[in-house]
């Protein structure tokens, strides 16, 4: 097997998918699978999750790879396009990329597309002031598309919670109250609830729901783990010793010197870096586990490898397996924190270098 390597379990996927129905059992689910299904493996993700009403990227090329690759549910595309010859193409794939401007209107307004557009999603600014039309200018927009030949009448309403993570954040009901009001004025279907909306704001759910990092068994929550909410971590980044040194008093580990030891001591060198994804942030800071044992990352993360403390290891060896993160006690939201980022990050960064190996389903 090669190194390091990402282990995805499909079991855990579709355990997550379960309970993202138990949260919202009344509500569609259209499952983010954006940035390679956040590093997870777009084609491996899609495939296991085949119960989505629908599933989500951020871009164009995401969606047509899909289709390449023999995916036919409904794509819609979160960041949408903006000349005639993307949306010719999002047409003839049967695409569906979001509306957020009112120039895409006015566009939609002024070409003739090959076929019409289907699965129609108009994204509103109800407050995060990223990507969206604002309220008052949605029912204009509506109207003019429903009279658009290029579109079908099948329209949505989407738009994002920008504080959704932080619960009980007044922000959060002004955005539902302003999308709401929306509905009832359009009568269209609304989809608004990310993973931490749907986990705790109920009110959110609406007629679909649009769940990314949970599916993938990580908290949104700063403050919780991923089992705290009943996910399963889908991802377990390994690797392997590839090296035991013995280091005498003084000597100093990696570049710049930045680890001293302090008496006679064994390190080790894992196969894995930032090259990989494993980011620099994590110098002097992480740890990883090796025969069930906690060993501490020393020096600097190098491009294509880390050192460890070996210590407390018990006889190690060159090939002995090391979890760098996705297990109970090392898990990804916890090397998060010590990282200074969100699990987002450090999911998404993995690069092809890292292999995708499925262990069951």
């Amino acid at each position: 097997m090669d190194f390091p390597c990402a282990s995805i379990s499909i079991e855990a996927l579709k355990h997550n998918f379960i309970q993202i129905k138990t949260f919202a059992p009344n509500s569609k689910l259209m499952s983010v699978i954006k940035a390679d299904a956040y590093g997870h493996g777009v084609l491996t993700v899609a495939e296991a999750l085949k119960q989505s009403d629908a599933f989500a990227v951020a871009r164009l090329h995401e969606a047509l790879y899909l289709r390449e690759n023999g995916i036919q549910h409904p794509i819609v595309i979160l960041e949408g396009v903006n000349t005639v010859a993307e949306f010719e193409l999002a047409a003839e794939n049967d695409l569906s990329p979001v509306i957020h401007a009112m120039s895409q209107v006015v566009l939609l307004e002024t070409i003739h597309l090959t076929k019409p557009l289907t699965f129609n999603w108009i994204m509103v600014d109800s407050g995060m002031h990223r990507l969206g039309i604002r309220p008052e200018q949605i029912t204009d927009a509506v109207s003019r598309l429903k009279y658009s030949s290029n579109l079908t009448s099948d329209i949505g309403l989407m738009s994002h919670f920008a504080n959704s993570d932080l619960i009980n954040d007044p922000r959060n009901h002004q955005q539902l109250d302003a999308m709401v009001s929306l509905k009832e004025i359009t009568q269209l279907p609304l989809c608004l609830a990310n993973s931490a909306a749907v986990m705790s704001y109920k009110e959110s759910h609406q007629e679909w729901v649009r769940p990314g990092l949970m599916l993938y068994g990580l908290s949104p929550f700063a403050h919780k783990q991923g089992q705290d909410l009943g996910l399963k971590p889908v991802m377990q980044l390994r690797s392997r010793l590839i090296a035991v040194y013995d280091l005498r008093p003084g000597e100093e580990v990696g570049y710049g010197g930045d680890w001293t030891a302090e008496t006679a001591c064994n390190i080790g060198v894992v196969s894995v870096g930032y090259g990989d994804g494993y980011q620099r942030s994590l110098s002097n800071q992480a740890s990883v586990l090796i025969n069930g044992k906690t060993a501490a990352v020393i020096g600097r993360v190098s491009m294509d490898t880390i050192c460890v403390d070996l210590t407390d290891i018990e006889c190690p060896k060159v090939g002995d397996s090391v979890i760098l993160w996705g297990h109970d006690s090392l898990t990804v939201e916890t090397l998060a924190k010590i990282a200074n980022t969100i699990p987002y990050e450090l999911v998404t960064v993995l690069n092809q270098r890292v292999k995708r190996d499925i262990i069951d389903g």
